[in-house]
């Protein structure tokens, strides 16, 4: 499991989920209606996302998001903007 810490970690995710799918850029968009360059800003990290948007990115590439409590002690993961 990955841990996500930054828009550019849920890009890179995002990414390696499409390309296990086999998916082009295009291709993905095309599943949930945004364009080629939408995607390529999501995938670098440069495109404020939506929640409602990844859902639709996640169901289309067959992933789902798990939210969980960090372990006790943890420290700040590098990028946490929180």
């Amino acid at each position: 499991m990955q841990t996500l810490v930054s828009e550019q970690t849920l890009g890179y995710m995002l990414k390696d989920a499409r390309m296990r799918r086999r998916l082009t850029q295009a291709e993905a968009g095309k599943c949930v209606g945004l364009d080629q360059t939408v995607i390529s800003r999501i995938e670098n990290g440069r495109h404020a996302l939506r929640i409602d948007t990844l859902f639709k990115i996640l169901a289309a590439l067959d992933y789902e998001m798990l939210i969980q409590p960090r372990e006790d002690g943890a420290p700040e993961q590098k990028g946490d903007a929180w």
